[in-house]
């Protein structure tokens, strides 16, 4: 088992990840902003992020960008709608800082929860 976190300010996205990374029975750790998640980083160790990109307080690409410089053995997916631009632009500079996987909204949930299994090496 594994402990995952997932960062979003939209709370249903929170419980419909959430959700999915549980069917797999991994614990599960929520922040509603990347500033946030990095303060729970300094108490817990997950062992894989998910985090949406376009955030307040702290975006997902500055997120990104300090957690792979802190805690470089974390696995990151990263997601984005894109907001006013292109989703797959943002991805683009996600993969750049260091995500492991990118998806665009609407996450495909199938593929995000074999991600997960694929990244955390069987991990339950």
């Amino acid at each position: 088992m594994a402990l995952v976190m997932i960062v979003d300010d939209d709370p249903q996205m929170l419980r419909l990840l959430t959700d999915v990374v549980e069917l797999d029975n991994h614990d599960v750790l929520l922040a509603q902003d990347g500033a946030l998640a990095l303060e729970y980083f300094e108490f817990h160790a997950p062992d894989l992020m998910i985090t949406d990109i376009l955030m307040p307080n702290k975006e997902g690409l500055e997120l990104i960008s300090e957690i792979r410089e802190k805690f470089p053995g974390v696995k990151i997916i990263a997601y984005s709608g894109g907001g006013s631009a292109n989703p797959e632009s943002y991805l683009e500079f996600a993969k750049g800082m260091g995500a492991d996987k990118v998806f665009t909204k609407p996450v495909p949930l199938a593929s995000l929860r074999q991600e997960i299994q694929s990244l955390l090496g069987g991990q339950n």
